[in-house]
């Protein structure tokens, strides 16, 4: 195998592992999981298993790509042998433009169901009959496809979540039937969550991912307006909410008042303590950079990088993990440009002009649809390290975007280094 090829096929493992979806089965958390966030998977495991009542509503966010995903599932497997776990995300089940809190819950229910007949759980048979037949006139499956299907060994409630993810209709008649009678679809929820832990003597928890990815515009519908119906259910549930949401004052005081104070937020991993960066020559926190270099390093073979060039992507991904994967990733297809370009190349690594260029071509996604208010908001975050008003939409909205990063403990805010980077090119501060 010529050299150049050998050279091309690591860049092209290195850009498969640096894929931006979260790690969520057992290979991938076993090929790529580093340990981070111990204290958020206690502080799970702490309101999970000391609920008195046993129906505890928890409440998980951070930012978009901090790595809720991934610890969610690994949470999940942890709790597999004393509970019946179902962990799905709302994206497999409803368009995420439709979600609402009633196919939200019809989604648990169906879920609920996919669960027991994938794990061939064997609850009462007039109870388990009863409620195939309920499903059917919700979800209206075809009946000869159907038979055709499960005769073949597919689930049916496979066959059902299809339909609800593909089929506007559907989801709009669920909506409108248990529009004025939730309390009927809570009530058919906790008979199955009863029926299963009748079975399984196991009780049951359900995590629901992805809820932190619905459009902002929705949010306030579902944890604001409806959370009393969100929360009805009298088993354990992890929803997830983004931070921007969270901190919007209109509905942070609601989740906090029903919830009893249980949520858990997933904080980035700081990489400077507040301020540090502004001074000369600072000095990242080494707990930090080790732990992002590790992750780095299990997924680009060492021989691929410039000495150095590990940190220093590290750094210009502001402690978020999902920035420091898209960087990398980035870098991985402008080498793999230039292999293609030049079959004769034999030796080529990640180094500064790679990580330039990547880093400009992000820049350029940061800056595509910014405002001049947002950047006035982003020069008072670089000053102050707060904005004017943290509910201010346009302050979300940038929060959101991940533009400016939220640290914790005390909370403060920073911009995203490279946007900060961005602003420096423009003379901004």
């Amino acid at each position: 195998m010529a050299r150049n090829t050998r050279l091309l096929e690591s860049f092209r493992e290195a850009y498969g592992n640096l894929d931006l979806l979260p790690l969520l089965g057992p290979d991938e958390l076993d090929k790529f999981q580093v340990d981070y966030g111990v204290e958020v998977l206690e502080d799970l495991q702490q309101l999970v298993e000391d609920s008195a009542s046993g129906d505890s509503k928890i409440i998980f966010t951070g930012h978009r790509g901090c790595g809720k995903s991934t610890l969610l599932a690994q949470f999940a497997r942890q709790c597999r042998d004393r509970y019946f776990v179902v962990f799905f995300s709302i994206s497999d089940t409803i368009e995420m433009s439709d979600v609402n809190h009633i196919n939200i819950l019809f989604a648990i229910a169906v879920n609920l169901m996919y669960e027991v007949e994938k794990n061939q759980v064997k609850i009462n048979e007039p109870t388990k009959k009863e409620l195939d037949r309920w499903f059917a006139q919700k979800a209206r499956p075809e009946t000869e496809q159907l038979g055709a299907e499960v005769a073949a060994g597919f689930n049916l409630f496979q066959t059902i979540k299809g339909k609800l993810q593909a089929d506007a209709s559907i989801r709009e008649e669920i909506k409108h039937e248990f529009k004025n009678k939730v309390s009927d679809l809570i009530a058919k929820l906790n008979e199955i969550a009863a029926a299963i832990e009748l079975a399984t003597k196991k009780e049951v928890i359900v995590i629901i991912d992805d809820l932190d990815k619905i459009d902002l515009g929705l949010v306030s519908n579902i944890y604001r307006d409806n959370i009393k119906a969100l929360l009805g259910c009298n088993f354990r549930i992890i929803f997830t909410i983004q931070i921007a949401a969270y901190r919007n004052k209109d509905i942070k005081p609601i989740i906090d008042t029903e919830t009893n104070g249980d949520v858990v937020t997933m904080p980035v991993s700081k990489i400077f303590d507040k301020g540090a960066n502004r001074l000369q020559n600072p000095v990242p926190i080494a707990e930090t950079q080790e732990l992002l270099r590790l992750i780095l390093a299990k997924r680009i073979p060492e021989k691929l990088l410039k000495a150095d060039m590990a940190d220093k992507i590290a750094l210009y991904s502001g402690g978020v993990m999902r920035e420091l994967i898209r960087i990398a990733r980035e870098c991985c297809r402008i080498c793999l440009r230039s292999l293609r370009r030049s079959p004769r190349l034999e030796e080529l690594a990640i180094d500064d002009a790679v990580l330039e260029e990547a880093v400009e071509r992000i820049q350029d996604d940061f800056a595509s649809n910014l405002s001049n208010r947002d950047y006035e908001i982003l020069q008072k975050v670089y000053k102050e390290n707060w904005p004017d008003d943290p509910n201010q939409p346009e302050f979300l909205k940038l929060l959101n975007g991940v533009h400016i990063i939220e640290y914790q403990r005390p909370s403060w805010y920073d911009l995203n280094p490279m946007v900060e980077e961005l602003l420096r090119k423009r003379d901004l501060i």
